[in-house]
């Protein structure tokens, strides 16, 4: 077994120094990585940023899209309730015109009778 040393000599302060500049240079090695693989993320980031951008100028087109829909939609309601309207009234009419057709068969057969 190497027995303690309880003083410390140049030399080993400059061993001792040498060995914490290599391991802290490894540790700024690192740190540059990770600042490269940030810097990578970053661009990433930049284009997904550009591409939300392009879906958000997509839905408004659809925004745009759906409104115009919607006016056309309200067009057909309204033409729609006035063929029923126009039904409705054609319906009253035939029936207006058979239940007199019917009093006008009635009263002619009562007078020859």
């Amino acid at each position: 077994m190497e027995t303690v040393r309880d003083s410390w000599t140049d030399e080993r302060l400059n061993e001792f120094g040498k060995r914490i500049d290599e391991r802290f240079d490894r540790v700024d090695e690192r740190f540059d990585e990770v600042d490269r693989r940030f810097a990578q993320v970053d661009k990433r980031f930049e284009l997904v940023e550009k591409r939300f951008e392009q879906m958000d100028k997509r839905f408004a087109q659809v925004d745009k899209r759906f409104e115009q829909i919607d006016g056309r939609l309200e067009r057909i309601d309204g033409r729609l309730d006035s063929v029923g309207r126009a039904m409705m009234f054609g319906a009253i009419a035939m029936s207006s015109t058979m239940i007199a057709g019917f009093g006008a068969m009635v009263a002619v057969i009562a007078t020859k009778l």
